[in-house]
């Protein structure tokens, strides 16, 4: 019971135990990709001005100890959604998790390569024989190779270096000469905020289709659920009131979340604002499709399944 998964599974059944009867109905869980931070701007809004309630639900986010067990959670039927990530749905569709996404987030990509400004690397060209860090392999090293491919280069040109999740610090003090991974919106404001300002290399400039970096998924057999669609609906809310009234939008969220009240994420909300889905439901079509051929050619699935068995529009 001490395991990460184990815990959270415990905490979504206290939620469950300690939620009021006559509205159990329209209480909904939703898992975030990790902890609460400008990224989840809309779903914070829409919470603290009751577009929810509004609703006719009574919304819970939690923040994992494991950020790769959300949907996974979802999946099993233990949650009702989860932030996650395009790139993975689409792998993990493949591996025959029965994942949907019903709305969307963050509408742009943020990974990006970073190199030090004032560094030796100009070019991707340039990480020929160099190291380059990452947290999270597989589909940081397809996207690395994908970008590389672009100037001549592949993967045996450079070195790869798992940093953990230290990616700013590995390449402030050296031990890497780049890092695949980083959260343009956060990891370029830390390099800058400690006097060692970095340059982003973006993967949609790259060679990379774009897609979108957060989503909201949930198991495939709750997609016909009214209660998803109201859902849906008040996140729209939520990040129509964020995109109006950017300035009451952050106290609010700052004053759900004190700790979060820094430099970094004042810098981080102002980065993000203009990334988040001004039509969360809306599905691109043909986005999903590319992106799920060039997983595919990246050998990172196998088979590529019809779109509407993981991306939907709720009706």
């Amino acid at each position: 019971m001490n395991s990460p998964l184990a815990r959270l599974l415990a905490a979504l059944a206290l939620l469950t135990l300690t939620a009021a009867p006559a509205g159990a109905a329209d209480k909904l869980t939703v898992l975030l990709d990790w902890f609460v931070n400008p990224d989840h701007a809309p779903l914070i809004v829409a919470r603290e001005k009751g577009f929810f309630g509004d609703a006719g639900l009574e919304v819970e986010l939690v923040a994992p100890a494991d950020p790769n067990d959300p949907p996974k959670l979802v999946a099993a039927g233990k949650a009702d959604l989860a932030v996650s990530y395009q790139p993975q749905l689409h792998v993990q569709v493949a591996e025959g998790l029965p994942l949907v996404r019903v709305a969307t987030l963050v509408a742009t990509p943020l990974n990006s390569l970073v190199v030090l400004k004032d560094g030796p690397v100009k070019t991707v060209a340039d990480l020929k024989g160099r190291k380059v860090g990452f947290s999270v392999g597989g589909f940081e090293d397809a996207l690395l190779g994908a970008m590389l491919r672009r100037h001549g280069l592949s993967l045996d040109d450079v070195t790869l270096v798992n940093v953990n999740f230290s990616l700013s610090p590995s390449i402030i003090s050296g031990q890497v000469d780049a890092v695949i991974g980083a959260f343009r919106n956060f990891e370029l404001n830390q390099m800058d905020i400690v006097g060692k300002p970095g340059r982003a290399f973006y993967p949609e400039e790259q060679g990379v289709p774009p897609y979108d970096e957060l989503i909201v998924v949930a198991n495939r057999a709750r997609a016909g659920d009214p209660a998803l669609r109201r859902f849906v609906d008040a996140l729209a809310r939520g990040t129509q009131f964020l995109v109006n009234h950017p300035d009451e939008s952050w106290r609010l969220f700052v004053a759900a979340h004190k700790d979060l009240d820094d430099d970094l994420n004042r810098r981080a909300w102002r980065d993000t604002l203009p990334r988040f889905a001004l039509r969360p439901a809306a599905l691109d079509r043909a986005r999903y499709e590319r992106f799920a051929a060039f997983l595919k050619d990246q050998g990172m699935v196998k088979q590529v399944p019809p779109l509407a068995d993981y991306a939907v529009e709720l009706p």
